[in-house]
């Protein structure tokens, strides 16, 4: 695999690609919704099926996606590619030795062909193409433009494409020297160039550096030993992405930010919280752990053989044991999914809240994170007189329901409800709902709980404590916020 593509090959791809409408909305429409919704779940006899009648867009799709042998297609420069070895050529037929594809940025991603049930089992050094996953952190990592950016642990490169246009300097890393030439040419595909590639584990390649932005898919498979680099870092347990964490605040600038996916253990007698939140106490920094999903064991251990293609191999039961024994011995109970986010806010009293979040949100949350860091930072901070005297609002996108028995006076559960951003729930006792049907921003808190008092017959400096307590976590979780007028 070469380092770099000769310096017109890259152009002319893209070229060809565009005009054939190798583009994602164009392999979507050519497949049809049926075979495109079988594609993603990697299920490929659809998109075989819409693609054999030939055309431009249907070779190279089987080509370069699907991984078929095809005649040539117009104007494809076979001898160039050969020579580079991205294709071989054999009888007149034309097949890939890579996966590319295009992706959500109008760039294109090269990695290694999809191993798919029946193909030989995976290299050690495999370079996994861009998925679920790698979409996940685009969606997360925060929209605000950066000075110098770092990808810990390109891959294929794909995070890369999506800082292009926001950090004015990129840095990309990985341990896996045959990841790095891949990524070199998804970015030469994609006109992306500037971008320095180091190998090395961790933040090895940029010791005493500093970032304004750093991302990382990092390896964060849990599993009873390293075989793949992709996936896997060989460091016990979920301690890779612990120790990423707890690294991350010394390479980060003023205000700078981390985020980053990662694996955690249930174990045992222990709850989750304390364990990742653990991870980021000492940092120094502002915190936001998010768990999106939880696998038990087994699950988990399906999962990740699945996707190196092991099932209906003879060492598939071997290797299902051997995981599910380790889990054992370790007292596992689940592996939770989620996403991570440091700040350096350069506070001396710095918070980290911990959460699960399971619905579905609204996409992406990189246009709406540093408000999210901001509101829990700011309500930790907040004294409860700076918190009285303050001119509260109700968030524009928050809705009331009231549950209760026909006819009765008083319901039995009042929640507020966000129909935006992390679409977050929050059960409430009648001050807060009656405080979400007042707060408009032109008044401080302290004289509407007054107000509040004299129309219930509660006592106000009762209000005046509890009031505080109760409007903490709406204030951190959006529900409300504090009008600046």
């Amino acid at each position: 695999m070469p380092d770099h593509l000769p310096g017109h090959l890259p152009g002319r791809l893209r070229e060809l690609f565009l005009d054939a409408g190798y583009t994602v909305d164009g392999v979507r429409e050519r497949l049809g919704d049926v075979a495109a919704t079988a594609l993603a779940r990697e299920e490929t006899v659809p998109a075989l099926r819409a693609t054999r009648d030939g055309d431009p867009l249907g070779a190279l799709i089987r080509l370069w996606w699907l991984g078929v042998p095809v005649e040539a297609p117009g104007r494809l420069p076979v001898d160039e590619l050969a020579a580079a070895g991205l294709v071989t050529v054999d009888g007149g037929l034309v097949t890939s030795t890579v996966h590319l594809q295009p992706w959500e940025t109008g760039g294109y991603v090269v990695s290694d062909r999809k191993v798919r049930p029946g193909d030989p089992a995976l290299r050690e050094d495999h370079v996994v193409g861009a998925g679920g996953a790698s979409a996940n952190l685009a969606q997360l990592v925060s929209r605000r433009p950066a000075g110098r950016a770092l990808d810990l642990g390109t891959g294929c490169g794909v995070q890369v494409l999506h800082l292009a246009g926001r950090a004015e300097r990129i840095v990309a890393t990985d341990v896996n020297p045959r990841a790095l030439r891949m990524a070199r040419l998804s970015w030469a595909l994609s006109g992306v160039d500037g971008v320095e590639a180091r190998e090395g584990s961790l933040f090895d390649p940029v010791a005493g550096e500093r970032f304004d932005l750093v991302v990382s898919n990092p390896p964060f498979v849990i599993s009873p030993r390293g075989r793949f680099t992709y996936r896997e870092s060989g460091f016990e347990a979920d301690g890779f992405c612990r120790d990423l964490v707890r690294l991350a605040p010394r390479f980060l600038s003023p205000g700078g930010t981390c985020q980053l996916l990662a694996n955690w253990l249930h174990v045992g007698g222990e709850d989750w919280r304390d364990r990742v939140g653990g991870w980021l106490a000492g940092t120094g920094c502002d915190g936001w752990v998010v768990q999106r999903d939880v696998q038990d064991p087994a699950e988990y251990a399906e999962l990740w053989l699945r996707d190196a293609a092991e099932q209906g191999t003879p060492r598939y039961r071997e290797l299902y044991d051997d995981w599910l024994g380790w889990f054992e011995s370790m007292n596992v109970t689940g592996i939770g999914f989620g996403w991570i986010t440091l700040h350096d806010s350069g506070s001396l009293d710095p918070v980290v809240r911990v959460e699960e979040l399971g619905q579905r949100v609204e996409l992406p949350v990189g246009e709406y994170v540093d408000e999210v860091l901001a509101a829990i930072g700011a309500t930790h901070r907040l004294t409860d007189e700076e918190l009285l005297g303050a001119r509260l609002a109700v968030a524009g996108d928050v809705m009331e329901e009231r549950v209760g028995t026909p006819g009765a006076e008083d319901p039995s559960r009042i929640v507020l409800r966000q129909t935006r951003g992390l679409r977050r729930g929050a059960r409430v006792g009648t001050v807060e709902a009656a405080l979400a049907g007042v707060c408009d921003g032109d008044y401080p808190l302290e004289p509407l709980l007054a107000a509040i008092a004299e129309l219930t017959g509660e006592s106000f400096d009762d209000l005046r404590v509890k009031a505080p307590e109760g409007l903490r976590p709406l204030l951190a979780e959006g529900f409300f916020h504090i009008s600046q007028g």
